[in-house]
C-alpha cells in the first residue's frame, strides 16, 4: 500500500431521514453529520486525502469546516452512489499512482472509530486484498413469500452487516464501478462492485455504534454518542 485516499459520496439527499434539508448536514453534537464524518477521517495519518462527491448545486458547503482542510477537496457527484464514488476517484486522476488505495465511507456515518479505521487498514495491509467493516447479524431472521408468510428460519452464523469504511486497492476499484454503471448494475456499495469483479474481500468487524443515520432515532443515538466522545 503506497498511499491511502478517502472517498465520501454525499450527493444523495437523505430522503428517508426526511427533513428539509440532506441528512449528511443535519446537525448532531454540535456540527453537521458529515462534518463528524470527515473529522473522524482526517484525524488518521494513513490517509493523504478526501474527495467529497457532492451535488455541485448545493449551497450548503459552507456549514462542513473540514472542506476547507489542505487534504480534503471536492467534486461533483453523480445520480447514484457508485456514479458518485467513481466521480471522487476520477478527480484523483493527477494525483494518483500504481499501489495507492481507496477507502470509501458514508458521509451519514459520523461515529467511525479510530480503533476500528486503524484495524481495517491494518487488516489491508496484511492480505493485500479488499476489506470492509462489518457487524454479524444478531436477529433471528426469516426468509417470506409474496403473501408475508415465513417459509423459512435463515442461517445467521454466516451472516454480517456490511458497514463502511470499505477499502480497496483504487485501480481495481475504479474499474469495478466503472464496469457495473457500462453494465448498468446497480451496487450497493463498493464490495459488490468488487465481487462482481471476482475480487475477494475480507471483513473486519465493526462496532455496533457505526451506524448510517436513516431515521430520526438514529440522530439522537449519534448525538448521544459524539456528545459522550468529545466529553471523553
Amino acid at each position: 500500500m503506497k498511499r491511502l485516499w478517502a472517498v465520501v459520496p454525499a450527493a444523495g439527499a437523505g430522503l428517508r431521514l426526511g427533513g428539509d434539508i440532506p441528512k449528511q448536514y443535519r446537525e448532531v453534537a454540535g456540527a453537521p453529520l458529515m462534518e463528524h464524518t470527515l473529522r473522524a477521517l482526517l484525524q488518521s495519518r494513513d490517509i493523504c486525502g478526501v474527495v467529497v462527491a457532492m451535488d455541485p448545486a448545493d449551497p450548503r458547503a459552507d456549514t462542513i469546516a473540514s472542506l476547507s482542510d489542505e487534504r480534503v477537496q471536492t467534486s461533483p457527484g453523480g445520480v447514484t452512489r457508485a456514479h458518485s464514488v467513481l466521480a471522487g476517484l476520477d478527480a484523483l486522476e493527477d494525483q494518483i499512482a500504481e499501489g495507492d488505495w481507496a477507502l470509501v465511507h458514508d458521509a451519514a456515518r459520523p461515529c467511525l472509530r479510530g480503533d476500528a479505521l486503524a484495524a481495517l487498514i491494518d487488516r489491508a495491509r496484511v492480505t493485500g486484498e479488499g476489506v470492509i467493516l462489518a457487524e454479524p447479524v444478531a436477529d433471528t431472521l426469516k426468509q417470506v413469500n409474496a403473501q408475508g408468510v415465513i417459509e423459512k428460519t435463515v442461517d445467521r452464523s454466516i451472516l454480517w452487516r456490511a458497514q463502511t469504511p470499505q477499502l480497496f486497492p483504487l485501480l481495481s476499484l475504479r474499474d469495478a464501478l466503472r464496469h457495473c454503471i457500462e453494465q448498468g448494475v446497480s451496487v450497493t456499495d463498493e464490495a459488490m462492485a468488487m465481487e462482481r469483479a471476482g475480487q475477494p474481500v475480507h471483513i473486519v468487524e465493526g462496532a455496533s455504534s457505526n451506524i448510517k443515520v436513516t431515521v430520526e432515532a438514529d440522530l439522537v443515538f449519534a448525538d448521544v454518542f459524539l456528545t459522550e466522545a468529545e466529553d471523553r
